[in-house]
């Protein structure tokens, strides 16, 4: 599958394949995408199967998007736009306040006040139901990525992780582009999403029937431990010996 999008990459737009982004066919497409792709993968997933979840004429599906391979793009590029729009508003805020850290720094417990703040936006957004076919779509991609998976970790991932690692860089007193806090920062937020990607794991082991108000309360507390969890003293001492 990796070597038929690496040739239809080179055909398509970098977003959306149509400018129409208000038809309501098209936005039918995307929406049940999502959750056909995420069930069933790419090649099990059939253009019947896309249109009749959509609801939308089998045709809909070539008039719009060229045919299968180019909805798969374009439903990666659009649940990367809903993803970003939780969090655009906090990401732009977060990206102004590093920009001024140079005239006006970020001392450590800043820093850590705005991971916490990541960290909750995350768990609302990732525990809820919404969310429940985006982590099957992204799943199968982070298993066997496609072009897909490049959009979406360009658009979402790689600026959050980006966002995260300066902060954690921060707080540790280390550079950010450091191996070292590249790995705190994908365990900081692996805390969080373990919560959605080993969903059935963690209500099995904490007795939980759903992640309802109360549950998501107790993550959101987990957050605050795991931030406060970050500290110059937990660096591991490297082993200079030979």
């Amino acid at each position: 599958m990796n070597y038929r999008f690496a040739m239809i990459e080179k055909t398509l737009p970098p977003a959306s394949p149509r400018p129409e982004r208000g038809d309501a066919t098209r936005e039918k497409l995307l929406a049940a995408s999502i959750d056909v792709f995420g069930r069933q993968g790419f090649d099990g997933a059939t253009t019947r199967a896309l249109a009749d979840a959509a609801g939308v004429n089998l045709q809909a599906i070539p008039y719009y998007f060229g045919g299968k391979e180019g909805l798969y793009i374009a439903t990666a590029d659009y649940l990367a736009s809903l993803i970003s729009a939780h969090v655009a508003d906090f990401r732009t805020g977060v990206r102004t306040r590093l920009a001024e850290a140079q005239s006006r720094p970020i001392d450590a417990d800043e820093a850590r006040a705005l991971l916490t703040e990541i960290l909750e936006r995350m768990s609302v957004l990732f525990l809820s139901s919404q969310s429940e076919p985006w982590a099957r779509f992204l799943i199968r991609e982070q298993m066997e990525p496609t072009e897909a998976f490049t959009r979406v970790y360009g658009g979402v991932m790689q600026p959050m992780l980006g966002i995260a690692g300066s902060l954690v860089g921060i707080v540790l007193d280390e550079d950010p582009a450091s191996e070292h806090v590249r790995l705190r920062t994908f365990g900081l937020l692996g805390g969080i999403m373990i919560f959605r990607v080993a969903h059935a794991a963690v209500l099995k082991q904490l007795d939980w029937t759903t992640i309802g108000p109360r549950e998501l309360g107790v993550v959101r507390t987990l957050v605050g431990e795991l931030v406060a969890s970050l500290n110059r003293s937990a660096t591991p001492q490297r082993n200079t010996s030979s």
